[in-house]
């Protein structure tokens, strides 16, 4: 017999405008047997990749909760299936999560009933891309850079700034750059030419590249267009972009450290770096739909990702930072404190997380969301 015993309209609810049945729950009990999960490529790993990398077999013996998960490429996408229903749990990045709360597809979460929340990184405990009011609306997952994934036959130094993916040149093999370089497909990706002019046109006074006005909004589309010309593919399956790196002659693109660990692992001639402009990231946050069908599974769930054998492990495998940081150095799992420093855990100060872009700033007014989506479809298709 699940156990949900609800909190009445209480000012938790009141405070994030949330009638009763979204409100959180006070007990966890036994679980329904099945848990529905959408998450990225190389998120929830049960061995079927490389069997050294399993984290969901040993928690369906223990809780009896099957999981299933739906693999989505883009927060676009995962936002899209959370809009839909049928999930539970949604490993959402900075670009969702407030979407998802602001649209009521998630619920507030209720931390007692998750024990290991105390081990959480306290850089992320009250991240603003999940918490509203302080009130949390998920469990932070795992946090990285987005990096630039480069050949080192072609580039036998890394290369210094992101450039050589925005700016036609000749790259250090004597060849354009056209055609040989991606951008990703997506529309959060305008915060990415954004913190590139950051640094290059100082003038235009960007101090956020999720808050933009008008002529800084502008200034980044025009960059993009320019861009245009250049990208051979704009990606967002990390796999077909290792195909690509492989097999069709790209050079140089945004990346996440998965699909550096990956192609080094076979043995493909890449390295990856932050170059002097600095990187977006994501920090990605677990979180339960309002009308979960499985929640007591998804509480448990919750409970076993902040594991530090699977903090440690997943961290490795994705190339990513833990969220608990004693997963780095207690030797539960495979990563180390060098490691960690490796994926970047020493600079979250020098990364700008993806969050959701807002008509209201600290400037006063910036360009919305849905722009950024409307005209980044434009700016792939060429217009």
């Amino acid at each position: 017999m699940k156990i949900m015993k609800l909190l009445g309209t209480s000012v938790l609810a009141l405070a994030t405008g949330l009638g009763p049945s979204l409100a959180q729950i006070t007990a966890v009990g036994e679980g329904e047997g099945q848990l529905d999960i959408v998450a990225w490529p190389g998120y929830v790993e049960r061995g079927d990749t490389d069997k050294a990398y399993d984290w969901v077999t040993k928690f369906e013996a223990e809780t009896g909760c099957k999981v299933n998960v739906k693999t989505a490429n883009t927060s676009d996408e995962m936002v899209a299936l959370m809009n839909e229903g049928g999930f539970d749990l949604v490993t959402a990045s900075g670009d969702a999560s407030l979407r998802l709360v602001a649209g009521k597809r998630v619920q507030p979460i209720n931390t007692d009933l998750i024990p290991s929340w105390s081990k959480v990184d306290a850089r992320l405990k009250d991240a603003p891309w999940f918490t509203v009011d302080g009130v949390h609306y998920g469990v932070p997952y795992q946090w990285g850079p987005n990096v630039l994934l480069y050949n080192t036959d072609v580039f036998k130094e890394a290369p210094k700034s992101w450039s050589v993916v925005f700016e036609p040149q000749n790259l250090p093999d004597g060849k354009p750059n056209e055609g040989r370089v991606q951008a990703y497909d997506g529309p959060i990706y305008i915060a990415d030419a954004a913190l590139y002019l950051m640094a290059h046109k100082p003038e235009l006074g960007i101090k956020n590249p999720y808050q933009l006005n008008e002529d800084q909004y502008k200034a980044a589309l025009d960059l993009l267009r320019g861009q245009r010309k250049l990208v051979g593919r704009y990606w967002h399956d990390a796999y077909i972009q290792m195909d690509d790196f492989k097999n069709e002659g790209v050079v140089a693109s945004s990346a996440w450290p998965f699909q550096v660990n990956l192609l080094i692992s076979e043995k493909q001639p890449v390295a990856s770096t932050i170059p002097e402009e600095g990187a977006t990231g994501w920090a990605d946050t677990t979180m339960l739909h309002t009308e979960a069908a499985h929640p007591n599974c998804a509480y448990k769930w919750m409970e076993h990702t902040l594991n530090s054998n699977l903090q440690s492990d997943l961290s490795v495998w994705f190339g990513s930072n833990p969220v608990v940081p004693e997963a780095c150095t207690d030797k539960s799992g495979m990563q180390t404190k060098e490691g960690c420093t490796a994926n970047g855990m020493d600079d979250f100060e020098k990364i700008h997380f993806w969050t959701t872009p807002t008509a209201k700033c600290e400037q006063g007014e910036c360009v919305p969301y849905y722009r950024w989506v409307s005209d980044y479809i434009a700016v792939i298709g060429g217009r």
